[in-house]
């Protein structure tokens, strides 16, 4: 079903079946997008719900000058930042480094069945900043255009382009620091 009939259906009155189909459409790729920020499963889980509560709530302001997905990305996008902004926080507060305590969320997660290159891969995002990460991961997991990134974000293309090249150097700087442990072991 087209966004448009989705919206349709929404605006006549079946606010439940619509959402449902919005679930049904976009729900696997949001908590990809999500579970690629946060790094856990039951995060993931918990930032997508929150993310359709939010979407459900802010259906009949959605004026459609954008994609409904790239409107539900930024939603998702959004609630990710302000989560890992807490965690930061919270690590700050208790003098704990944040990415170490992700990347052993990410170690211990029974789903994550990568390698050691994957693994690796999933520690250096788990280091960069909250929008940097956010940048990296629908640039380089989800393909999306610099334009559409922009629109999610609502920051310039070009310094997008910026933040995904600084993103970019920092994930191979780490993961050859990271091999180049692993090999020394």
């Amino acid at each position: 079903m087209e966004d448009s009939e989705i919206l349709e259906l929404y605006r006549s009155g079946e606010e439940q079946q619509a959402i449902n189909l919005i679930m049904r459409k976009y729900g696997e790729r949001l908590y990809w997008h999500i579970r690629k920020m946060v790094c856990n499963h039951d995060d993931a889980d918990d930032l997508l719900q929150n993310t359709f509560i939010k979407a459900w709530k802010a259906l009949d302001t959605f004026r459609e000058d954008a994609k409904l997905y790239t409107w539900l990305y930024r939603i998702a996008t959004n609630e990710c930042i302000t989560f890992l902004k807490r965690q930061n926080i919270k690590a700050t507060l208790s003098l704990s480094d944040n990415s170490k305590a992700v990347a052993n969320k990410l170690e211990a997660d029974p789903f994550f069945n990568g390698d050691a290159l994957q693994l690796a891969l999933q520690k250096a995002i788990a280091k960069l900043p909250p929008k940097q990460k956010a940048v990296f991961n629908m640039r380089y997991f989800d393909e999306l255009k610099y334009e559409e990134i922009s629109e999610i974000l609502n920051i310039s293309v070009g310094a997008l382009k910026a933040s995904y090249h600084h993103a970019y150097n920092k994930v191979q700087a780490s993961i050859k620091e990271e091999l180049n442990f692993l090999a020394k072991q």
